[in-house]
Order: structure tokens, then sequence, then C-alpha cells
């Protein structure tokens, strides 16, 4: 037959528009007569990112979308490990935790989504210490906010954050991780038919992998758009394209066809699981499903066992050129080319099937429909392999929460075998009956159910082991004696989509083969265990001043611990009884911190928790005319004293270690000043984390302060330079704490500017052009360390 193509049909490209983006879209349709159309007229779709959900509402088998509502089970990192999650939880209550089915779904990583499963993540992370962690948004693209956690108590508690198990023992290319990228096509929801393209890249980081180097982006990540950044790189960026990565793997003794199998086992699997969440959501937004279809980027790990490992799905994959043409630019362009003619033709966009089905002078029953359109499509899939459904159905329908008639009928025509009866098992519910009306409660979600009589038939039959189109008839069997006959097709789909429902709230599953008892005593995922508490008084011994610090969770306690050292100790019941109480407490998001009749902080990450809890703290260390200045102390072995009013950055921390070094002395964190003489002051012991040198115990009891480090302009031009009074008494006054929040007098401050004008003061410059430990060992020699000049006072006393 002929091919005809209407010169009036029109293509949309719509959302966030590239026109590299377009470009392979535009050339696959273009020389078939198509047209640029707009919003508002168009035939098929091409949206980067999601259109507007009035859209979907115009989807047709002649009017199609590349996109299905719902595909956010899978394209938002959060919602992709939930559907695995959940699925893998379903099958080790079927079947057991230990059953080839569960065994199979072990390719996703752990992961903790911020800021539900903070608890969770930091309870991890204690049981096993050495195991690290990456960082990621929720739902960004191209490597954005992607970073390999240091501490994992840096964890953020704010929303749209995932936190995921780090695999750090990668496959790698002449030393370079990589990562695959994959590209899988829904063509079908009900029923589920997807596919893998043949054709990929293997994405190479721009600098060899080294587990140690946690900071560097071009050795951990392979993300194009990162690796575009590696000015010393002289390959930023290289893709090798699938054909080329097997033949070398087969070259290196491998076996490729063994763990592409395990690839596409894991692609099935992980459509599976989203499968309900997109039918649902399609059936809410109103679309006609036979209009959509959804290209996704599916990014794949590779460990050095050869395991496939899924670590995201994305939505609209990037159809740009990024590597140059000798490192692989050309075979991108070819392949990305092919892939969109492919799919083109594979989702039948120029309508070819439709027409051919329209001279059909007889309408064909359901089934004979379902594998007509399969193998047509099968005719069409160019480059592209079908994964489902399966040469084998029994192999993955165990995995549907329940498979629809669709899928059920097609895989026996596929197959050309009768497939066992579909049997359901109650899951987390409690029947509750009275006067012949059933109720059912979902002892997990507290949900709660008032079925109608035909409901509560459905649930009964279900639940005594019936499948859904014997309890279809045992239905109308019922619904004929009593005079009211329904129609027998309209009663099944009721049925079935009844069963689906309760399937899909948790509330009923396929039948497995695990024992009654190892459901009870079903594993729980990780993503929900319980965290233990330690419950555990400590005292804790600060500015010689002692309190009970009640912890409720052992990683606040090991964080705690290590933050402040000797100065927690054990304390016993009676003791804490006596002493003044603070508690850390696990609130519904991260950490709370309180006295015994006061909430002093909430929402705190364990990263947080020991900052705050000091601060508290030096704040309660001000007496009435004795601030604290809240500052480093550097302390010489001569017993003078230089402040260090520093910015808490790294550069600041390095230049803390060489003032060390260079005086031989020690630091602390905290000195109380008396107004009536500051010049000598009283150290306090407060940590100072991240700096060695720092003391907690044997500090003198007073310190004569020779003077102050400021940080220096960034467009400083000396190491160390001289900083005026007024210049030093503004960036002094910030880190005055005085009794109750309150701001000085008048005349404290002048006493403080007074002070300050004896001291040497002096800006201090970091990073490039910062003072070696020699410098810094001189000036402490002639300024510090030695009998202070007395300057005339250079504010008049108030």
């Amino acid at each position: 037959m002929t091919e005809q193509h209407s010169p009036t049909r029109r293509f949309w490209l719509g959302g966030k528009r590239a026109a590299e983006q377009d470009r392979f879209f535009r050339e696959a349709l273009e020389p078939l007569g198509w047209q640029l159309g707009d919003e508002h007229d168009w035939d098929a779709g091409w949206i980067t990112g999601m259109p507007d959900a009035a859209q979907f509402r115009r989807v047709s088998p002649r009017r199609k979308m590349n996109h299905f509502p719902g595909n956010a089970a899978l394209t938002v990192k959060s919602r992709l490990h939930d559907s695995l999650a959940t699925l893998r939880e379903r099958i080790r209550e079927s079947h057991g935790a230990d059953h080839e089915l569960a065994r199979r779904l072990a390719f996703f990583p752990r992961a903790y989504v911020m800021p539900g499963d903070y608890h969770a993540l930091q309870e991890a992370a204690q049981a096993d210490p050495g195991q690290r962690w990456i960082l990621k948004p929720t739902n960004a693209s191209k490597g954005k906010g992607v970073r390999v956690l240091r501490d994992v108590a840096e964890a953020p508690l704010a929303q749209d954050w995932l936190v995921q198990e780090y695999l750090a023992n990668p496959h790698t290319i002449r030393g370079h991780k990589y990562v695959l990228r994959l590209y899988v096509l829904f063509t079908s929801l009900a029923p589920l038919r997807v596919y893998l393209y043949r054709q990929g890249f293997a994405k190479l980081a721009s600098e060899p992998w080294d587990p140690e180097d946690a900071d560097n982006p071009y050795s951990q990540l392979t993300n194009p758009d990162i690796n575009a950044l590696n000015s010393r790189a002289e390959l930023p960026v290289e893709f090798i394209d699938l054909e080329r990565y097997r033949a070398w793997l087969r070259d290196q003794g491998h076996d490729d066809e063994a763990l592409f199998a395990r690839i596409e086992d894991l692609v099935a699997l992980t459509t599976i699981s989203a499968v309900d969440a997109m039918r649902h959501r399609t059936a809410e937004a109103g679309a006609d499903p036979r209009g959509c279809y959804e290209l996704l980027g599916l990014d794949c790990l590779v460990d050095d066992t050869l395991k496939p490992w899924i670590l995201e799905c994305n939505l609209s994959p990037s159809l740009g050129i990024c590597a140059a043409p000798e490192t692989g630019g050309r075979v991108e362009e070819a392949v990305k080319g092919g892939l969109v003619q492919d799919m083109v033709a594979l989702v039948d966009l120029p309508g070819q099937a439709l027409s051919e089905a329209g001279t059909s002078a007889q309408e064909p029953d359901a089934t004979a429909q379902l594998v007509a359109e399969a193998q047509a499509e099968q005719a069409r899939a160019g480059g592209f392999l079908r994964l489902l459904p399966a040469a084998d159905p029994e192999r993955y329908l165990p995995y549907f929460t329940l498979p629809t008639p669709a899928d059920l009928r097609l895989a026996e025509a596929l197959t050309g075998r009768t497939l066992p009866p579909l049997r359901l098992q109650r899951r987390h519910v409690a029947e509750l009956v009275d006067e012949e009306r059933l109720a059912l409660y979902d002892t997990r979600s507290g949900h709660y159910y008032r079925p109608n009589d035909t409901a509560a038939l459905t649930w009964l039959l279900a639940t005594e082991g019936l499948d859904p189109d014997a309890i279809a008839d045992e239905l109308a069997r019922a619904t004929s004696e009593a005079g009211a006959p329904e129609e027998s097709s309209a009663l099944r789909r009721d049925v079935w989509n009844t069963l689906h429902d309760w399937c899909r709230a948790g509330l009923l599953r396929q039948q497995g083969v695990a024992p009654a008892a190892s459901q009870e005593a079903r594993e729980i995922p990780e993503r929900t265990m319980p965290v233990p508490s330690s419950g555990r008084a400590m005292r804790l011994s600060l500015d010689g001043r002692h309190r009970a610090l009640d912890v409720g969770s052992g990683p606040a306690m090991a964080r705690l611990t290590t933050w402040f050292g000797e100065r927690l100790s054990p304390l016993d019941a009676e003791a804490a009884s006596r002493l003044p109480r603070l508690a850390v407490l696990r609130d519904a998001v991260g950490y709370a911190l309180a006295t015994d009749d006061q909430l002093l902080a909430s929402r705190l990450t364990l990263a947080q928790l020991g900052p705050v809890l000091t601060a508290h703290l030096v704040r309660q260390a001000a007496m009435p005319e004795h601030p604290v200045i809240d500052a480093a102390l550097l302390l010489t072995p001569q017993g003078n004293g230089v402040l260090c009013l520093l910015p808490d950055e790294e550069e600041s921390r390095l230049m803390l270690q060489r003032l060390v070094e260079a005086s031989g002395g020690v630091l602390t964190r905290g000195v109380r000043l008396d107004l009536s003489d500051p010049s000598i002051a009283e150290p306090l012991d407060f940590p100072l984390p991240g700096v060695a040198g720092v003391t907690p115990s044997g500090l003198p009891y007073s310190v004569a302060l020779r003077g102050v480090l400021l940080p220096a302009e960034a467009s400083a031009d000396q190491a160390l330079a001289p900083v005026a009074m007024l210049e030093a008494l503004g960036a002094l006054l910030p880190n005055c704490l005085t009794v109750d929040g309150q701001a000085l007098d008048a005349q404290s401050v002048t006493v403080l500017g007074d002070w300050l004008s004896t001291l040497a003061v002096c800006a201090l410059r970091s990073g490039p052009g910062a003072p070696d430990v020699a410098s810094l060992a001189k000036w402490l020699v002639t300024r510090i360390d030695i009998a202070p000049s007395v300057n005339p006072p250079a504010m008049a006393r108030g």
C-alpha cells in the first residue's frame, strides 16, 4: 500500500526548548510532509519536560504526546526508589527474602529521602561507618547539586534531597569510572509494552577514578555537563557506544551477554514497579493512553563484579551532542539520530497502522486486536528490543501488583499457552463485620474502607481464593438469581478495577509461596526501620560548670562524644538529678535541643548539633560586666593570647593550624573579658573542631591578650596588614556576647575601643599569598610575646 502523508499534519515542539533537543525529531517528520505547529494546532507533541495538564486531554491514537502522566514514579529520584522499594517489600512478603524473585530486585542502592528518612539514614551510617553516601536533588538533571558526602551528618533537612548509598567498587574503562546510558521506551500501559534500544553509551569520567578523592567531581561523577568544565582533561567528555563497549568487554574476557541479560531484567522490573502509578495518573488526567508514549534515559552503573545497578531515570533525555567528534561525537550523533527515527516509526507517528486498520472490513475481537497491535509494533521496532510482554510471561507477571486482563490475554496469545489463574490474599487488613456489613481497616496506614454489598462479596470471594474471572462469574450468577442481571463485560471490568484498586492500596496482593509465619515476621525495608535510642545522661563539663546532657539517639550520642571529647563523661541518675539539664531530642524532622523549660532549637541536622549546642553554651558563659568573645583564642607558651576573629572556613582553619605551629601554643574557643580591665581575660574551653592543637583542659585561669587577627579583604596586597581600631571594633562587636543578649552600653563599647587600641591588630590574608609559618612566627615574636606598648585612648569615655 502506498504511504499517504497529509501536508497539514503538524508537530509541536514545547517545553524547555533547545535546538539540539528538537533537531532529530524534526528530521524524522519533516521529510514525511509534517509541518511545524504550536500548542493549539498539533498532531504530534514533542515536549521537553512535562506539558500543561490540559494537553493530555487532547491526546488520541491520532494525536500523540511523548509523555505519560505519572512518569514521576520513575523520573523523580525519590519516587524511583519508592517504586522499587515498594515492589521489593511486596515480593519479599509474598515469596520470602531469599526467593529468586526477591533476589532479582537487588539492583538499586539504599536511599533515604530527606527530611523524613533523616534518622534512618543516621542509623544506617552508624551501623556501617565505612559506607560512603552521595547527595542528590530528587528532581534535577545534568548533575546539578550532586556531591559525595564527607559526613552523612551533613545531609540537609530540606525537602527534595535524596541520600543514596555510594557504590564504591565501580568497573572502570582505562581506569575511569563510567555509567551506561540506556534508552527505554513505553508504548502502552495496558497491556504494558516496553522496549530497550540496543544502542546507547558508556559515559566516562574525565579523570581516573580515585576512591580517596571524594571531592573531585571529575573522578567521581560521569555527567558530561560536569566533566565538560574540566580544563585539566585532555578528553573532558568521552562517549563509547554500546556496540564498541560490548566488544571491549569480550576482548577483556568478560561475558557481555550475561551482563546485558541482567540489564534487560533490571529495566523490565523497573518499569513494572511504576506502571500502577502511571496507569492511575493517566486515568486521573483524562488522557487516552493510546495517545501517549515515553522515552526515558536510564543510567546504570556496572560494578567490578559486572553487576548492573540502576542510578536514575531521566525525563526527556538529552539528545544534544556532548562529545567532540573525535571522542565519540560522531557516533553519538548517529546513535541519537537513529534512536529518534526508530522511535517515530515504532510509535507510529506517521499513522500507518491506523490507515491499515481503517481498511479492515471486520471488527477484530479484543484479544486478536491486542496481538495484531503488538506484532505490528514489533515489526516496526528497528533498533529497539521488546522486553515486555516477555517471551516467558511467568518470569515477570508475579511482579505486577495485579496484571490487567489485557496483560494476561496478550501473554497467553503470544505464548500459545494458558497461564495459571491469579490468586489473591489479604495483606495488612482487619475485617470488621456489623449486622452483615463489612468494613476493612488497613493496619499500616489507618485507612478505613466501607465497601458496598457487591464490593464486599468481591472481597470475600477473592480472599477465599477465587480468581478475578471466577469472581465475576459468581457475581453474575448472584445478580441473575436476584432478578437484576448485569451486563457481563461491565461486571467483569468492575471486578478487575475493584481488585486492582485494593491491590494498589496494599490491601491485597498476588498469592506467593511464603509460609504464613514469614508473612507476619516480614522484613521491614531499610527506610522504615525504627531508630534505637541510647537514652543516656552524660556529664558535660565546660567553663567550670557541669550539666546533665540527655541524648536520646545513638547517632547523636556518637556525634557529640566526638565533638566534646573528654568534656563528656558518664553520669548516674542520682547525680544527673542535681544538675541543670540539657536534652537532645529526636524531632519529627531532625533533632531538637531543649532545657527543662525551653525549646532552644529544632529541625537540626546531626552535623548542626555540636555547633548549635556549643553556641548556646558560649552565650551562657557571659556574666554581668563580663562579656564573652566567641572566637578562636591562641595561647602562646609565654602566657599571651591572640584573638582570631576568622570565618568558619577551611582556609581559616589552615591559618589557625599555622599559628599553632608557629607559636608552639594551643587553641581554644572563647574568652571572657572583665570590662574593668579587658587586657587580662579568662580563656574558656569550648570545642573548636577541625583544628589540631586544641586543648580541652589545663587552660590558665587568665591570659594577657596582646593581639587580634581579622580576615583581610580579597584585594589586600599584604599578608599581614595593620588594622585601624574602629575596623577592629566593628569586627569584634558581632562576636561579643552579653547576659540575655543585651547590647553593650556606650561606656562598655568605649572601654573595648580603648583596649583594642593597645593591641597588635592585623588583617590576615588567606589562600594564595597567605603568610607562611615563618612569617607568622616573626609576627608573634615581635608583636605578641613582648611587653605591650601603651597607646593613648582612641575614644573618649562617655
